[in-house]
């Protein structure tokens, strides 16, 4: 019986290591956190601004310059073009693609 609880203790105490390790993400500077924001206000905007598509269901998110896109678009021809004006937006190094196409609503007849 001893020899499970120590397993189960050493087994809980590197969980716990690990996850403390993995926590350590260093915080953002103040300076770094308005240049995000304002990169990203000028990400809404292009999106916004863009007359073809309708992106106002397309979040943004900034980190160091990388731009992801998450939310809905409802064709392909969108989400390209939501990654295209995302890349042409001053502050953004890159982009990241998380939007999805969102599903026409169900038209079943009913009974």
């Amino acid at each position: 019986m001893p020899v499970a609880s120590g397993c189960a203790f050493s087994g809980l105490l590197a969980a716990t290591i690990l996850a403390a390790a993995c926590s350590g993400t260093p915080a953002k500077s103040p300076a770094q956190a308005r240049a995000d924001a304002a990169t990203a206000d000028r990400v809404y905007a292009a999106l916004n601004d863009d007359p073809i598509f309708f992106f106002r269901h397309v979040d943004v998110n900034v980190d160091d310059g990388v731009a992801r896109l998450s939310g809905f678009v409802w064709t392909t021809d969108a989400l390209y073009r939501a990654e295209q004006i995302a890349r042409n937006v001053r502050g953004v190094i890159c982009v990241e693609d998380r939007m999805e196409l969102a599903r026409p609503a169900f038209r079943g007849g009913g009974g």
